[in-house]
Parts: structure tokens; sequence; C-alpha cells
């Protein structure tokens, strides 16, 4: 009796006694810009190569501007040299690469799935926490230290202790205007960022079954914010039509014969998870989160909570806020629509839904930035972009923007960031800013409306049928 992660885990074990570190095959290494030049200058001074540069693949996306004539001049000098590295190392190690001018270019965890890197029973290691978010294809996937970067590029392995696994059983219909999103900030928000200390989760159930690639992507991505050390979702039909005819992945007979293979990547029962929770979503509501990390969230219908311990406080003192306010009362000057965590089309389909034929608040910025130039070239042809811009959306490169301060898309110290990100620690979005984690269609609604509202209730939500 075993889970999906057992049999994926026990496939790419080279060495190791079970329940100490084990040596594992890694069968994708996804580098950027910012984890990769130390690990680069490492196997130089060794004089080693990269032990599979067919099984390694590069993309800027951390420190590019997305604004175009930003990214021909990048003024910040530890992002050029970066970037530069990046380019300079693939080149030198023949690894390819999606620079910030190549059509194919997006954030890592987009780039992956979108040119059909990222499959089934697949080991997948990157320099990035968010790396979880291939685990929604069935893969095993997590991010890794720039030491270790360096151990995969010089020999396509790495020493792991397998973590305990926990299954998460999401059961029930979610309400119109409540989104995949709202399924992970409300596990996170009930049950800690310490829940999946030392476990792997795989989430299933029929509110799983019924999401969409984009959606399982959402969920698997802030996997790491609740401690976990991967997300995993069982591959089906939904994951083998998605993988079909993109750039890398298997065709005609080969690709038949890896469903087959496929089809065998499930969890045996649920008494062979280490831990094993079920949450009903069908009465779940839109989330936001009020504080400094991403548990203290709250239904966009309550209250804030009151200080429970000097965390707490630190929070409401960073974040300019009260307990028994509610999330109405936030004072929002900016929105951010993109990132690894809901950047995709579908995202992008939902917000353009809600804002078609309005305009964005006068106190509020509002920005979208694409999570791949993929993603973008669709939404321009499909009319979804000018539905955006028509608005007073900023529409941009893809990159990965505000997510984090490492580019020059930062929110002002001290003024409030309604965002679809996945992370709302002290500084994350820039010094002093004040991020508050949501769905894309809460972002939207909020950009409208200057301030947060319940999307229930907004028009537009009725049907997310896409363009």
């Amino acid at each position: 009796m075993k889970t999906l992660f057992d049999k994926v885990w026990e496939k790419h074990v080279v060495e190791g006694i079970e329940g100490e570190a084990q040596l594992l095959y890694i069968d994708l290494h996804l580098i950027h810009e910012v984890t990769s030049p130390q690990a680069f200058s490492g196997l130089r001074i060794a004089g080693r190569k990269v032990r599979r540069p067919d099984l390694t693949f590069g993309t800027m996306d951390h420190n590019t501007p997305t604004i175009m004539e930003e990214r021909t001049n990048i003024k910040d000098e530890i992002s050029k040299a970066q970037l530069d590295a990046l380019a300079n190392n693939c080149k030198e190690f023949g690894v390819e690469l999606v620079d910030m001018f190549n059509e194919n270019n997006g954030i890592v965890h987009m780039v992956g799935p979108e040119q059909g890197l990222t499959l089934p029973g697949k080991t997948i290691v990157c320099g990035d926490s968010h790396t979880a978010t291939h685990g929604a294809f069935g893969a095993i996937a997590f991010g890794i230290g720039t030491s270790e970067v360096e151990h995969v590029l010089a020999t396509q392995t790495i020493w792991q202790k397998k973590p305990k696994t926990m299954g998460i059983e999401i059961t029930g219909k979610l309400q119109k205007g409540v989104y995949a999103k709202d399924i992970i900030l409300y596990i996170i928000k009930t049950y800690g960022i310490g829940l999946g200390n030392g476990y792997a989760f795989e989430f299933f159930g029929d509110t799983i079954r019924n999401l969409s690639m984009e959606e399982r992507m959402t969920i698997c991505n802030m996997a790491i914010e609740a401690g976990g050390k991967s997300g995993i979702i069982a591959p089906d039909e939904i994951t083998f039509e998605y993988i079909k005819g993109r750039r890398f992945t298997p065709k005609g007979e080969d690709l038949e014969k890896k469903i087959k293979e496929w089809k065998e990547l499930y969890t045996d029962s649920v008494e062979a998870f280490d831990k094993y929770i079920k949450i009903d979503v069908n009465n779940l509501v839109p989330q936001v989160t009020w504080g400094t990390n991403p548990e203290m969230g709250i239904d966009i219908t309550g209250t804030f909570p009151e200080i429970k311990d000097v965390n707490d406080e630190k929070a409401y003192e960073y974040m300019g806020l009260k307990p028994n306010q509610s999330p109405y009362d936030i004072p929002l000057k900016h929105v951010f629509i993109g990132s690894c965590t809901n950047g995709r089309l579908s995202d992008l389909e939902i917000v353009a839904k809600i804002v078609e034929g309005k305009k964005v608040a006068e106190n509020i910025k509002a920005v979208v930035v694409p999570g791949s130039q993929i993603v973008k070239r669709m939404a321009e042809e499909k009319g979804i972009a000018k539905i955006l811009i028509d608005a007073g959306f900023e529409w941009r490169e893809a990159g990965c923007s505000t997510c984090l301060g490492m580019n020059p898309d930062l929110i002002p110290s001290g003024e409030h960031c309604a965002s679809t990100s996945n992370r709302n620690f002290e500084g994350r979005q820039g010094k002093g800013a004040r991020t508050h984690l949501v769905s894309p269609a809460m972002a939207a609604a909020a950009a409208i409306n200057g301030k947060f509202v319940d999307v229930r209730f907004e028009k537009g939500v009725e049907n997310n049928e896409t363009f």
C-alpha cells in the first residue's frame, strides 16, 4: 500500500537506506538568474561540466523589468550582473535559455508546463521555493538551495531524506466567486504555516478532480506556504489533455505509452498517508490576508482577530491595522495581478470578465503582469488585454514583477496592495510595503471599487467560462 509520492520517489532512488538521506535522480532541473551564478562558479572552479545539459533549462524572471524599454538598460547593477551571468553560463555550459527577449520567456514555473518539460512521474528541482507548482502534474517537485543547484548541475542527483506524506482531501462545490486560491489560503489560515513541516502534501478529492490544470498549479504553488516540502496531485485525463502537443511532450505512440504508465500514479488508499485531513469547501468564501505571513488571513465577511501573541502585535504595527477592523477598512492603493501563483491565462480571463466595461478606481494603481510571454500573446489575441487596458490597468511584459522586490516593480513603503502572489512577508513587495493576498477575482473587484469587496456579488462572476 503506497502513496503517489512513494511510487515516484522509489523509482528515482539511486542509493541510500530508507529513513536516511537517499540519492535521488533528477529528471528536470530548472534554473534562473538568482540562485544559479554561484553554482556555475563552483563548477568552473572544480573543473566540472553540467552532467545533463539536456535535462537543464533556464529562464530569466526574478530580476527582469516588465517594461520592455527598461530591459535594454537595466539600472540595478546586481540584477544586471545576475542576468548577464545566467546568459554567459548557459552559453558556456550548453544549457538552453529563454532569455528576457525570447518569445517563450516567463516565470520559471510557468515555462516548465508550457514547454511540456513538466510531466507526470518526474522529479523536478529548481533553486526556488515555489517549484512545488509542478507537483500539480503528478511530479515530485521542490525547491533547493544554491549549493544543491551546483550538486544537481554536476551529478543530476541530489541527497534528500524522504518526507512523510500528508493527504488533504478536498470535497464540495465552490461557490461562484470562490477559486483555487481561496482553497489554499483557507488551508493555510486554518492549519497554519507549520502544517506541513516534515511532510509532502497530496491534494485530492472531488473538488480537486474538477479543477483545471491551472487551478491545480495554484494550489500546489502555495503548498510551501503551509510548510510542506512539496505538493502533488495525481495525473488524470485533464492532465493528459493539457500536456498534449507541447514542445517537449512525447508524441504519438510514445505519448500513449507514457499515459499508460502515468495512469498508475495514484495513492492506493488514504491509509497509506502518515497524516490525513478532509476539508469541505461547499461554504468557503473569498479569503484575504491581513498580516505578515499567509496564515494571517480571514474570510472577506470576517473581522481581524484579537492580538494573541507578539507576532500578531508586530504584524498589526507593520500593516497599520487593528483588531476588529474588516477587509473593507483596508486603504488600498495598489492592485497587482500576476506571479507564478496567478499569472496564467485563466486568471486573466476571470479578471477581464469582472472589469469589462468598467474603470479602475482613481485611488488605485492597477498592474497586470502575465506570467509568461505566451500568456501575454494569447491574452492579446483573445481581446483580454484590450479589456484590461481600456479599464485602466497597466499591461506589462512577463516576469515575477511585484511578487518580490528584485526588480523595478515595487510597492511604496506604507502603502497597501491587493496581490495575487503567494507571500505577504514584511518587505516582500518592497521596503515597508503592505501586502494582502487574494484571488485574481478579488483583486479585480478591488481595483474597480477602490477597496476590498465581496466578489461573489460583483457583476461578471456569474459566468466564468473562458473567452
